[in-house]
C-alpha cells in the first residue's frame, strides 16, 4: 500500500483558483508543495493572492507573520514541470477538456518516479479515460476538491477501473489528515455531488418554465422558488442564487456533460433557459448578471404567502433529490454514508438525502414521482428499484 507522510513532496499543475487553494490545503498540512502553470503572469498571481490572503489571516489572528511566512515557504512557484521529479502525488486542476489532461498526463509520466501518483481534479470526466492516455494507469486517480479547495470541507476520490485497489484508501488516509471529509466514489458521469444536484437546478427551471398548478408559464419567478427551497426545504441558498454564485456558464456545461456522459438520460436533459443564459453571457455574480441582476436591488418573493405552493415546490423538488441519490446508491456510486456525506459537506444540504427520505417516507417520495410521471410521461420522473423497495416493504435507510 502507498503510504504518505509530511515529507511527501506534492506537486500541483495549474494555478488558477483551484490549484493554488489545493496548495494552500497542502502546504497548511506540512507538505513541501510545488505549484506550476506554463504562464508567468498566472504563477505572479496566484503567489500574490497567497501572501494577501495570509496577510489577511494574520490580521484576523489566524496565524502569526512566522507561522503565514513558514507555511508560504513550503509553497514553491514553477514553470517547468520537471520540478516534479521527486514528488509522491501530482494533482492536475486545469481546464475541463479530455484531451489536454491526457496530454499533460503523457508527458508528467515521463518526468516523475515509477511510485508517484497521478490525481485529476475532474468534476466531471471520466478518470478512466484520462488513466488511459498513460503507461501505468494503475497509479491514476480522481481526487476532487470543491471550490474554493481551502474553506470546503468535502474531496470525493474517484479511482478508475484501472486504479490499483490500495489506491483509494491510502489517499482518503492522506485527504482525511489534511483536515478534510473524504468520501470513495465510482468512476461514474458527475460522481456523487454534480450528479445528485443537477435535479436542485434542473427541477426548479422546469417549475419556472411551465405552465403549473393553474399558474401561467414564467409567473413562479426565481425568487419564489428560492425562498420555497430555503424557507420549506431548510437550504442555505436557493437554487437560482446558487447557480448564480457558481456560475451559469460552469453549471451549464456541467449539466451538459453529465447528460450526454449518461446517454442522453432525460433525468439529467439541461433546460434552454440555462442554454440561453450561458450563450446571453449572464454568467451570475461574476457578470453581474445571471438569474438575478446584481445591479439592481433583488425582488422580494412573489409567493411567499403562499405556504400550499412553497410545499409543493420543495416536494417536486426534494423528490427529485433523494430519488437520484437512492438510485446511486442502488447502482454501488457510492455507499449510504458516503452519499448522505458528500451532499452535506459538498453543497452543504440540510440533510442527507437518504436520512431525509426516512423522515418523509419512501412511499410519499414514491408518490410524488409516480404522479409527475404519470402527469408528464416522461421517463424523466421514473423512481428508482430501490426506492419503489423500500416503500413496498416499508424500509428505512437508517435504522
Amino acid at each position: 500500500m502507498k503510504e504518505f507522510s509530511k515529507s511527501s513532496k506534492i506537486g500541483i499543475i495549474g494555478a488558477g483558483t483551484m490549484g493554488s487553494g489545493i496548495a494552500q490545503v497542502a502546504a497548511s498540512a506540512g507538505h513541501s508543495t510545488i505549484l506550476f502553470d506554463v504562464d508567468p503572469a498566472v504563477l505572479k498571481k496566484a503567489e500574490a493572492a497567497l501572501k494577501s490572503l495570509f496577510d489577511k489571516l494574520i490580521e484576523k489572528g489566524k496565524y502569526t507573520r512566522d507561522q503565514a511566512d513558514q507555511l508560504l515557504h513550503r509553497i514553491s512557484f514553477s514553470t517547468t514541470m520537471n520540478d516534479f521529479h521527486s514528488c509522491e502525488l501530482v494533482m492536475e486542476a486545469i481546464i475541463e477538456k479530455l484531451e489536454v489532461k491526457q496530454s499533460v498526463f503523457s508527458q508528467l509520466e515521463k518526468i516523475v518516479s515509477e511510485s508517484c501518483v497521478l490525481a485529476t481534479n475532474t468534476s466531471s470526466l471520466s478518470v478512466t479515460s484520462i488513466a488511459a492516455a498513460c503507461t501505468n494507469p494503475e497509479r491514476v486517480i480522481g481526487i476532487h476538491f470543491f471550490n474554493p479547495a481551502p474553506l470546503m470541507p468535502l474531496v470525493e476520490i474517484i479511482p478508475a477501473i484501472s486504479t490499483h485497489e490500495n489506491l483509494p484508501i491510502s489517499l482518503k488516509q492522506l485527504i482525511t489528515d489534511w483536515g478534510k471529509s473524504v468520501v470513495i466514489v465510482k468512476d461514474t458521469p458527475g460522481f456523487i455531488v454534480n450528479r445528485v444536484a443537477r435535479s436542485f437546478y434542473g427541477e426548479s427551471i422546469r417549475i419556472h418554465e411551465e405552465s403549473w398548478e393553474g399558474i401561467p408559464s414564467g409567473t413562479i419567478g426565481f425568487s419564489t422558488i428560492d425562498w420555497a427551497m430555503k424557507e420549506i426545504g431548510g437550504f442555505k441558498m436557493g437554487p437560482f442564487e446558487l447557480m448564480d454564485l457558481i456560475g451559469n456558464d460552469i453549471n451549464y456545461t456541467v449539466t451538459e456533460t453529465v447528460w450526454t456522459q449518461f446517454f442522453y438520460d432525460p433525468k439529467f436533459k439541461p433546460s434552454l433557459t440555462q442554454k440561453r443564459l450561458f450563450e446571453a453571457k449572464r454568467f451570475g455574480k461574476k457578470s453581474n448578471i445571471g438569474y438575478y441582476n446584481y445591479s439592481l436591488p433583488q425582488p422580494f418573493p412573489a409567493a411567499l404567502k403562499d405556504l400550499v405552493l412553497a410545499e409543493k415546490i420543495f416536494m417536486r423538488v426534494v423528490s427529485m433529490l433523494i430519488n437520484e441519490a437512492v438510485d446511486a446508491l442502488y447502482l454501488n456510486v457510492a455507499n449510504r454514508d458516503d452519499l448522505d456525506t458528500a451532499m452535506l459537506k459538498g453543497v452543504n444540504y440540510p440533510k442527507g438525502l437518504l436520512k431525509w427520505c426516512d423522515e418523509i417516507g419512501a412511499q410519499i417520495i414514491l408518490d410524488t414521482l409516480n404522479g409527475l410521471r404519470e402527469f408528464y410521461d416522461e421517463e424523466r420522473y421514473r423512481p428508482s428499484p430501490l426506492l419503489k423497495k423500500m416503500a413496498s416493504e416499508n424500509k428505512k435507510f437508517y435504522s
